[in-house]
């Protein structure tokens, strides 16, 4: 089946995403919309919501391009050697094979929905949501995605260094 085809089928019948919020760290949460199962693998959409001063370490995806379109809030984003601001309203695709990092560095919290084509990544999230341990990098490598540097700034927490809620 092709993804045309998948995508324009679930759309038509609805989808069965299961709309439970997971924590992928303290200040950053999910919750899947479209499983990659409702497309035979074609891509996977999740919603994201994470704090002000969230984000998510310079990393690659091997497998998947990743696209997100902004909801509220602004995104702060490096993909490859270009920094920019992408406000609500905005769709960023960021192809596999190129690193890039994204924070949330605004007093409000930024929402955001994640289109992954090739779907599959999204079984990564719900493993980091179940962790019992702070080993990501073997969860992450699983899945083809590698961490190769660190948050955009300092200051930000993200899954490489969560923000201590207890």
């Amino acid at each position: 089946m092709t993804a045309s085809r998948v995508s324009t089928e679930v759309l038509a019948n609805g989808h069965q995403g299961n709309g439970q919020w997971l924590q992928i760290t303290p200040g950053e949460r999910f919750r899947i919309h479209i499983s990659v199962e409702e497309t035979e693998g074609a891509f996977a959409m999740l919603e994201l919501v994470a704090d002000p001063q969230n984000g998510a370490p310079m990393h690659v995806h091997k497998n998947e391009d990743e696209h997100f379109v902004l909801l509220e809030g602004t995104l702060h984003i490096a993909n490859g050697d270009k920094t920019f601001d992408a406000p609500a309203g905005t769709a960023v695709t960021l192809r596999k094979g190129v690193p890039h990092v994204w924070c949330n560095l605004s007093e409000s919290p930024l929402q955001m929905l994640i289109v992954f084509s090739r779907g599959h990544i999204e079984r990564l999230f719900r493993e980091v949501a179940a962790r019992e341990n702070d080993d990501i990098a073997t969860i992450l490598d699983k899945f083809g995605c590698l961490i190769v540097g660190p948050a955009l700034l300092e200051s930000v927490y993200s899954i490489s260094s969560p923000r201590d809620m207890t």
